[in-house]
């Protein structure tokens, strides 16, 4: 089992930068890709960007390409997303998550974190 928590969440004005943060513990692996999702209220829950084992390979949602920016940092097994010049509509919970490629983290990740919450007033 893989364990993913969530920090970084909370509200803020448009045009503002959040960072999220996720540690995973467990049997992590530092082959895994790892990645965001996102729910807003009523919606279902959509990906938002991923990067594979070594962070050269890097995917995100058409949204959020250009605001938003993913790292990883392998040696604390914790994983960032950047998010710059922020939208109400970026209103949503944000998942982390993990899998064993970034192509299966795509559509079907193996594990989930617990959701942080990013609120985005106009």
């Amino acid at each position: 089992q893989v364990q993913l928590v969530e920090t970084g969440g909370g509200l803020v004005q448009a045009g503002d930068s959040l960072r999220l943060s996720c540690a995973a513990s467990g049997r992590t692996s530092s082959t895994a890709a790892m990645g965001w999702f996102r729910q807003a209220p009523g919606k279902e829950r959509n990906f938002v960007a991923a990067i594979n084992w070594n962070g050269a390979m890097t995917n995100y949602a058409d949204s959020v390409k250009g605001r938003f920016a993913i790292s990883r940092d392998n040696a604390k097994n914790t994983v960032s997303l950047q998010m710059n010049s922020l939208k109400p509509e970026d209103t949503a919970v944000y998942y982390c998550a993990t899998a064993l490629n970034i192509f299966k983290l795509a559509g079907r990740p193996d594990y989930w974190g617990q959701g942080t919450q990013v609120t985005v007033s106009s």
